[in-house]
């Protein structure tokens, strides 16, 4: 198997591990109490990203790896690793949230609102260069743009970033209030830098 099949080999483990964490997050969370927003639009997400392994096995099995790119994608894998940490049991990759959950402050969520989109979109972009794949990386970071602009107008209005730590769940009138105003809210759509950067 050459560099670039392993390469892919190891993404697409990795994918397949963070599914299966997440689907163990979101069953605890939804347990718990906690509300999913913009559950319409994650097939599109799933399909994308699936999308992007395929035509990286299609077009980057047989190449061998450049070194640079790669310790770049080695660095943006920690980060993405540190964003788990950070979150905990609270990761995940649907939008969930937890009635009555405070944001956290720690690691990287101390200087952006979402820095697992800004790695996402690094790591779509990197992969591809790591690979030779000059073209590719365009037209991926243009889909994971609009991803990322379609995401945030499924987030309640009041709601200043994805649940982060954990309280008792509240009542369900209060859970019902919270998915009414996601669905009031789907017409707003706040930039992208503010999705990704903590703007006051």
């Amino acid at each position: 198997m050459g560099e670039g099949a392993l390469l892919i080999a190891f993404i697409t483990l990795q994918r397949l591990a963070e599914l299966i964490v997440a689907a163990r997050h979101t069953a605890r969370l939804r347990a718990e109490g906690a509300v999913e927003f913009g559950h319409a639009h994650y097939p599109l997400m799933v399909g994308f990203h699936a999308a992007w392994i395929c035509g990286l096995l299609w077009f980057g099995a047989g190449r061998t790896v450049e070194p640079h790119f790669l310790g770049l994608f080695l660095v943006l894998l920690a980060l993405r690793i540190w964003v788990i940490a950070s979150l905990g049991r609270h990761w995940t990759t649907r939008i969930i949230v937890l009635p009555g959950a405070k944001l956290v402050r720690r690691g990287p969520y101390r200087w952006l609102r979402h820095p697992n989109y800004l790695v996402v979109a690094l790591e779509i972009a990197v992969v591809p260069l790591a690979l030779g794949l000059r073209c590719s990386p365009l037209s991926f970071r243009c889909s994971t743009f609009l991803c990322c602009c379609t995401a945030p107008r499924s987030k309640p209005r009041r709601w200043r970033g994805p649940p982060r730590t954990i309280k008792p769940a509240k009542p369900p009138q209060q859970r019902r209030s919270l998915a009414a105003e996601a669905q009031a809210d789907r017409a707003r759509a706040p930039s992208i830098m503010s999705t990704v950067f903590r703007m006051p």
